[in-house]
């Protein structure tokens, strides 16, 4: 039987000519766009965070963990408000405490050092929301220690050599007799079986040989090479993607089986996961994905070029001192052609009119040229702002302090002041996704070690306070 028709005539959003969206039957007001960002600034409002509860509360982590792989992983159950038990060698702590800026052992080659002790400030951005205990997991006393809490946890991440803590008896294997329902979150380099399996791994070396680095950096015919990522990548997708399959396992167990769940992640793996479409193109074509720095192989323009003046020329900082670059997308047909327009080059635009004449190589070398020569005499900021007149997609390039002052992210709470109770002011990064019943949150950096050895011990494993005090004289908590 055919529908009677409206007699409103629909626009091209779907909305009648009363302003009312139309869909499945249903109408209801239009909302425009300054509607929907009031409704999201008050469901995502940074300042009522606090007052909302959180959605992993009652569920306890035990973080076996160092440097940024595993440590990560844990941080990212704390922020959904898991109670997250940081373990740590009795004294010296764990290694990533002794690097990065902030430690005196650190020495950063750009700036001016002034030396400062304390713990490294990478220690930060992995750590937030935890307490923290000591313990020399070596030592049979430790063991039975790690098996009462083992046996009051719900998961446990960990990212020492495979086989290390079943060798120490606090594996796996032996925890799961003490708690069935223990979810074990394993990470490492290569796997805990398999030819490569015994190799330590860092964040450098799993990119490496993920494949990242042979698709990263300047091709070698433009004088470049593989390049690295400064941040840890690797460490901290791995880290993400552990806490992702530990809820996982969290969900089967509650909703499913009732029983706990190893859990294993291989750094390397995870790297290749995200080459897209390398080894397809590999598999299907035999061609081997290539470097080509700052522009795309698919796409032109779509890419970095260089601003030949710097913003802030008399900077006592080396690297605000540098000139400029800027993000250019313009590689559809309509858009490129409005680019050569505003830089003064028309005959680009007609000697490279069509997407495939561009994206060839000698092609691209060409255009960019023409760009950095356009460019060599104005500063990132002078180039967004005549691409942002013109309607072009651009972004300059930001380093850290742009990324913080910027008035958007600071709204947004991404960047904010946290008074921590032991460190004091600290410029931090909050979560990056929002929820609106049950928002994730940062509540304090960092603690020194072993801050929490007599709240843990005392609640968890029924130690009275000369019990502890005994176990830290002899180093083994």
């Amino acid at each position: 039987m055919a529908t009677k028709r409206s007699a409103r005539k629909r626009n091209a959003r779907g909305t009648d000519a009363s302003g009312r969206n139309q869909a499945n039957g249903r109408e209801w007001p239009a909302v425009s766009n300054a509607d929907f960002e009031r409704y999201c600034r008050r469901t995502f409002d940074p300042a009522a965070k606090f007052g909302k509860p959180e959605v992993l509360k009652g569920v306890r982590v035990l973080s076996c963990t160092q440097y940024i792989l595993g440590p990560s992983c844990a941080a990212y159950l704390g922020e959904l408000g898991a109670e997250v038990i940081k373990i740590e060698a009795p004294r010296r702590g764990e290694p990533m405490r002794h690097s990065t800026p902030g430690n005196e052992g650190f020495l950063y080659p750009l700036s001016r050092w002034v030396p400062q002790s304390g713990t490294g400030l990478g220690f930060f951005g992995a750590n937030f929301n935890e307490s923290f205990i000591s313990m020399d997991f070596h030592r049979p006393e430790a063991r039975e220690l790690m098996y009462k809490l083992a046996a009051k946890s719900d998961i446990m991440v960990e990212n020492f050599r495979p086989g290390t803590f079943d060798r120490w008896g606090i594996g796996y294997r032996q925890l799961r007799e003490v708690n069935p329902r223990l979810i074990y979150v394993w990470l490492g380099g290569f796997g805990g079986w398999g030819p490569g399996r015994v190799r330590a791994s860092y964040d450098i070396l799993g990119q490496a040989q993920g494949g990242a680095f042979s698709i990263t950096g300047q091709p070698e015919e433009q004088g470049g090479s593989p390049s690295k990522h400064t941040i840890w990548l690797a460490d901290y997708w791995g880290g993400m993607m552990g806490a992702t399959h530990a809820l996982a396992a969290l969900y089967w167990r509650e909703n499913v089986s009732g029983q706990g769940t190893f859990i294993e992640y291989s750094q390397v793996h995870g790297v290749s996961r995200q080459l897209e479409y390398a080894l397809p193109l590999y598999g299907r074509h035999g061609i081997i994905r290539e470097r080509w720095g700052n522009w795309d192989t698919q796409l032109c323009v779509h890419g970095i070029i260089r601003c030949g003046k710097s913003s802030h020329p008399s900077s006592d900082n080396p690297q605000e001192r540098e000139e400029g670059y800027i993000l250019i997308s313009a590689y559809k047909d309509g858009d490129f052609a409005r680019l050569c327009r505003v830089i003064g080059k028309g005959e680009l635009a007609r000697l490279y009119k069509s997407h495939d004449v561009r994206v060839k190589a000698e092609s691209q070398r060409e255009i960019y040229k023409v760009l950095e020569e356009w460019a060599k005499d104005k500063t990132k900021e002078q180039v967004a702002q005549i691409l942002e007149r013109a309607g072009i997609i651009h972004q300059p390039v930001w380093n850290a302090k742009e990324v913080a002052s910027h008035p958007h992210w600071r709204d947004r709470g991404a960047i904010f002041w946290m008074d921590d109770p032991t460190y004091g002011d600290v410029l931090s990064q909050g979560p990056a996704y929002k929820m609106s019943e049950t928002p994730p949150r940062v509540k304090w950096a960092m603690k020194p070690i072993g801050a929490d050895n007599e709240a843990i011990y005392s609640r968890l494993c029924g130690l009275s306070a000369e019990e502890i005090r005994k176990l830290e004289a002899e180093e083994i908590i």
